[in-house]
């Protein structure tokens, strides 16, 4: 059997981290800011962000799993990179859609 990457016991980390992170200040940001058309650059950006470290996250789980790590291992980087990837994937385009609907507010109490 294949050494461990990292002490199994801790495994719950990266998931959690990205968990935390995505979820107080995602929401906060998207459901502040995307409604008033604010930001659009940095919001969406920190959504891309985030979906770039899931899908790293997901990458290291499939090696982890390929080179015979220990299942604590592989699923501990895996599973919160898939679950976040689809998460994120997902809202991101829900907030460009709430972004591109303020943006037409805003053209037509522009019209009138």
């Amino acid at each position: 059997m294949v050494e461990a990457w990292f002490d199994p016991m801790f495994a719950w980390i990266p998931g959690t981290l990205l968990g935390v992170v995505g979820g107080a200040v995602g929401g906060p940001l998207a459901g502040m800011f995307a409604p008033r058309g604010k930001f659009k650059s940095q919001v969406l950006g920190f959504y891309m962000a985030i979906i770039i470290i899931s899908a790293g996250l997901l990458a290291a789980g499939i090696a982890a799993l390929a080179s015979g790590q220990p299942y604590a291992v592989w699923y501990g980087l895996g599973f919160p990179g898939l679950l976040c990837l689809i998460i994120f994937g997902v809202l991101r385009g829900v907030v460009a859609k709430q972004y591109a609907a303020a943006e037409l507010r805003r053209t037509m109490a522009r019209d009138l």
